[in-house]
């Protein structure tokens, strides 16, 4: 499965019966409640990288990214838009990006 297909499963989910889907309940309680659980994933995946459990760590980032996909989807961004923000940063150093954003 590739990140695209990913994101459309997250866009057929969220349209689904909240009853049968955690992504179609998520999205029914709102934009802001994706974005919570989106950062509940990153201070999970935070915690395990520090314990150094690499089993663990592989499993809560795969959280992170799938919920960062609902956050997306929950406030209209398409997951195209965010490759083409990073193809457009590729061969920038993380520098340089910085100061153009300001």
């Amino acid at each position: 499965m590739t990140l695209d297909d990913l994101f459309e499963t997250v866009k057929h989910r969220a349209a689904s019966d909240p009853q049968e889907s955690w992504t179609a309940k998520l999205m029914a309680k709102g934009p802001e409640k994706c974005a919570e659980k989106f950062g509940e994933e990153a201070v999970e995946a935070i915690i395990e990288a520090v314990k150094n459990d690499p089993t663990a760590l592989t499993s809560e980032a795969a959280d992170v990214i799938f919920h960062l996909m609902v956050m997306l989807h929950a406030r209209g961004v398409e997951w195209r838009d965010v490759v083409s923000e990073l193809a457009r940063r590729q061969g920038q150093s993380g520098i340089a990006e910085k100061a153009y954003r300001g």
